[in-house]
């Protein structure tokens, strides 16, 4: 530590040496929502003179879970030190699920070294050439944009090094940020295929006899715990939010519209008793088409609207 102490206190003198950096991606799988985690494999590269740094062991990638080092070389011809190590790394991830499954991803990878502040060394972007293959990045999603940046991140703590008079210090870091958009027309129908069948069902209540009570309550009674249950299913896939979402909203939505179904349902039994046959039949056909255009409208527009953000 002493050492490292005389180390940084020389660096500070001269002002700090730059560590040029670059990635290129070439794996983004196991994205994973339930447990807020996904895995990247990753070539990384590091040019720097200071032997000091020592990358291989003072590799810092914060986010990560997991960081596993598969393959690493070390080339100091020149007086400067070029660096390529190999990574795969489980990063963890707070998921936007507002949307989902038209939902946009921001991924985030960054490192920074564990010995050495911003006083001592500072990140410069490598910036020259692709920095993922598109081949291999990702299936089902498509990568809207990726940047590379550098920056400073402050900690409001000494790391029990009672020298430093104000509990604050600062370490450079090199960032990457993904946007990664899904493929989702496949999904979506996978996901709520079971909702607007279960809607269907309840709806083909409109054109059972008004006299056929039994069979109408029964159908829309099990349509609306079909869409219960297809929601319970969706949300154990998904993790916690306390938003509202597209899937809540959907299937609220189409709870709702069944319970619309019921009541109309109720109203035309309330006329059979009264004998007015004619009226009932002329509620039922208003009600199912009006019934049917405002929830195929609804529709379209909040998923429009998923879509468009």
């Amino acid at each position: 530590m002493l050492l490292l102490a005389v180390i940084s206190l020389q660096a500070k003198a001269k002002g700090p040496d730059t560590v040029r950096t670059g990635v290129y991606i070439t794996s983004i799988h196991d994205i994973n929502f339930k447990d807020k985690e996904y895995t990247v494999d990753l070539w990384l590269w590091l040019k720097y003179k200071n032997k000091d740094f020592d990358f291989v062991k003072n590799l810092e990638v914060p986010q990560a879970k997991t960081v596993e080092k598969s393959f690493s070389t070390i080339d100091s011809a020149n007086g400067k030190i070029y660096l390529l190590m190999k990574l795969q790394c489980v990063m963890k991830e707070t998921w936007a699920i507002n949307n989902f499954p038209f939902d946009k991803q921001r991924l985030r990878f960054s490192i920074e070294n564990s010995q050495f502040d911003s006083d001592a060394m500072v990140f410069v972007a490598d910036t020259l050439g692709q920095h993922f293959d598109p081949r291999f990045t990702l299936r089902g999603w498509n990568i809207d944009s990726l940047n590379i940046s550098t920056g400073i991140k402050k900690y409001e703590t000494a790391f029990g090094d009672e020298s430093v008079a104000k509990p604050h210090t600062e370490y450079s870091n090199y960032k990457v940020r993904m946007v990664i958009g899904r493929d989702a027309m496949g999904l979506f129908w996978k996901v709520f295929l079971g909702m607007y069948v279960a809607f269907l069902i309840a709806y083909m209540c409109f054109y059972i006899h008004v006299d056929s009570i039994d069979s109408r309550f029964g159908l829309s009674v099990g349509a609306l715990f079909a869409v219960i249950g297809n929601k319970y299913i969706i949300d154990s896939a998904l993790p916690e939010s306390t938003t509202f979402t597209l899937v809540d909203m959907l299937h609220g939505l189409t709870l709702l519209f069944i319970l619309t179904v019921i009541i109309s349902t109720s109203y035309t039994l309330m006329l059979i008793k009264r004998n007015q046959v004619e009226k009932a039949m002329k509620i039922d056909f208003i009600c199912a088409q009006v019934l049917l255009c405002s929830y195929v409208l609804l529709n379209a527009f909040f998923i429009w609207s998923a879509n468009q953000a």
